[in-house]
């Protein structure tokens, strides 16, 4: 596994993000043990598919920024191949 140094600041507005999902789940989850209605609790879920999808794009152009670019100039192509199988990943 590859390791990146990242700045400070995008480190803790990823953790922010991620606690922030992590709360929404256990609300979920607080929801089902509760016997919520239904679609109440598909509105949550569709609120945390949204959070993770922003965290995403967010991780994503950080590494595209960063590593990609860091890569390619020095010569490493093979993290375009890389960029393109997880963005099918992220696309399904």
């Amino acid at each position: 596994m590859d390791y990146t140094n990242r700045p400070e600041e995008e480190r803790k507005k990823l953790i922010h993000r991620l606690n922030r999902i992590e709360g929404q789940i256990r609300g979920i989850r607080g929801m089902i043990e509760s016997n919520a209605y239904c679609t109440d609790i598909l509105v949550q879920s569709a609120a945390v598919n949204a959070a993770v999808n922003a965290f995403n794009k967010e991780l994503l152009a950080a590494h595209i920024r960063g590593c990609v670019v860091n890569d390619i100039r020095e010569g490493n192509d093979e993290v375009i191949d890389e960029l393109v199988a997880i963005l099918q990943k992220l696309m399904k």
